[in-house]
Order: C-alpha cells, then structure tokens, then sequence
C-alpha cells in the first residue's frame, strides 16, 4: 500500500510538533509527514525534533487554520492532494473569569479549536470520501467532556468539536473514514506554562472582588497542583496517539490520563448533571483538605503506574 500522508496542525512545539516527529520516526516507515505551523520562522523546535526525519519522511509546510486560502494551498501542493490521515491539532487556550474576556478574543478562540477544524475537515474530506479511505484524528480535551471552572469559554470550543466529529463519524463510516477524538487531561507544554503566567498577571478589575479572589487564590493554586500530581508529557500524548493511527479499529473516543477517567466518568453516572456539579463544587468551596488529600493519591497512582 506504500506509505500514508498524514497532515498534522500546530506542530512548531508541543503535542503537534510531538506526534509529528513520532510519525516520521516509525520504524517501518509507514508514514509520510506534512507538519504544519502558522509562522514558519518557528520551524527550529521541529527540525530539531526531526533529526534524519527531516525532508526524508516529515516535511515542513506553512498553514494557518484560520485561514481557507491557507488550507486550500497547502492541500493543493501535495501530491493528488492526497491525505490519508488528518491530525488536527492546532489549538489556543483561553482561562479566566468570563466577564475579564472580550467577544473578540471568545471568537478567536473558537474561530481557531471549532472553525479551524471545520475548515480542514471541508478541505479533506471530500477526497477521502472518494477514496474510500481515511482517518480523521482530532486534538480534542477532556473538557470537551466536562466543564471546569473558569475553563467556560475552552471547554464550550471543545465541547462544539466534539458534537461536531461525534455527528460527521456516523456519515464518515459510511466511506470507510475513521474518526477519532484524543481527548488529554492536563499536559505539561510550553503553551501551558504561558497561558498560566497570562492568567497570574490578567486584569481583573472587570469582575467582581470575590471571583477575582477565587480566581487569584483557589483556582491557580489548584490547576499548578493538579498539573503537577496528573500532567502529562507531550511525548505521552503522541505515543498513544501514534498507537490510534496504526490501529486498524481506533476507538471514537480515547482519553490519554487514565487517572483522570474518574472525574470524566461522574458526568455519565448520573444524567442529571447533578453528581459532577455537586462534587466539583464541594472539592473546590467545601473540602479543601478533601481536594488536597485527592491530588495527594493521584501523585501516588501516577507514580506507581510510571514504574509498570
């Protein structure tokens, strides 16, 4: 069957850049990788990450998911404009106290994780249709299953992606195309490490005093000990999702922390929404000591389960 193309987004660091390299390094040279970045000019991470890789099995390519003509261009100079695998990955963050965040940056963000994806899927799909064949891979989130506080304007761009790919693989299966959602916890990236640092400096003079409070002395606290008792590395993610790809019946849905699966698994429990919001609430207001002495036995699994 030769090699398979597979088009992945935001690859100049990260997850993106991650998956890319581990794509290019198989080692039976199953696949042939079109890694893509808005500016190019951030292209050295990748490069590096590539080694031998580079413009043998992964090349380089400019693409800004916001942009059609962009997609369209990069598509059209592959050749058939054949992609076998769409990896898309290209995402921004957005945390915070909704009433601190502006209608245009809210747009921006789902004009990236929701709009960028729509746009991509259009460009590729109807080639795979006609093919017969095709995987669409999606970055998606374990906050596209369930809200988390001052995540509401993220977690509603995830939450639309995966209603999206959860309606078009019903379609997609009829022609053979694969869909599948990689949904990670938290993830330790350069890309975290900024959008934190944003938020421990953003304005907040535009909520009140008590939210700004929680904002400032619960939730960073918090999110920095969750991060470090349950985030992953990058190369976690792109190994299983690596493994998804070469699969021959990937899962819809994978979540990559397996620690996280508990809090995840509440939502289903009980339909009426009222288990994971009285739980999440009472971690957070009620039981300090309770939410401490959880992260505390979520560092210790984390820990075991590293040494199997």
């Amino acid at each position: 069957m030769g090699s398979r193309r597979v088009l992945v987004t935001g690859c100049s660091s990260g997850i993106g850049l991650s998956v890319a390299a581990r794509l290019a390094k198989d080692e039976l040279g199953r696949f042939k990788v079109v890694a893509t970045m808005r500016d190019l000019e951030k292209r050295g991470a990748l490069e590096k990450a590539a080694g031998d890789a580079l413009n043998q099995t992964l090349e380089i390519k400019e693409l800004d998911v916001c942009s059609e003509a962009s997609i369209k261009e990069c598509v059209n100079s592959l050749p058939d404009r054949r992609v076998d695998v769409l990896v898309n990955n290209a995402g921004v963050g957005m945390i915070g106290p909704l009433e601190c965040q502006s209608t245009a940056a809210v747009k921006e963000i789902f004009d990236t994780n929701f709009f960028g994806l729509v746009r991509l899927v259009k460009e590729v799909l109807p080639d795979m249709k006609r093919r017969q064949s095709g995987h669409i891979v999606v970055m998606s989130s374990v906050m596209g299953i369930q809200g988390l506080l001052f995540n509401d304007v993220y977690s509603a761009s995830k939450f639309a992606v995966e209603g999206f790919c959860e309606s078009l693989a019903v379609q997609a299966m009829k022609f053979n195309i694969k869909t599948t959602l990689v949904e990670p916890g938290p993830v330790v990236t350069e890309f975290e490490r900024k959008l934190y640092e944003l938020a421990e400096t953003m304005d907040l003079s535009k909520t009140d005093e008590e939210t700004a409070k929680i904002f400032r002395e619960m939730y960073l606290p918090y999110s920095k000990k969750i991060f470090t008792s349950l985030g992953q590395s990058p190369e976690e993610v792109s190994e299983q999702t690596f493994k998804l790809i070469t699969t021959k019946d990937p899962p819809l849905r994978h979540q990559t922390n397996r620690l996280y699966t508990p809090m995840t698994a509440l939502k289903h429990a009980d339909p009426t929404g009222r288990l994971p919001l009285d739980t999440f609430y009472k971690m957070v207001f009620k039981h300090d000591r309770v939410f401490n002495a959880t992260v505390e036995v979520l560092r210790l699994l984390r820990r075991n389960l590293g040494r199997k």
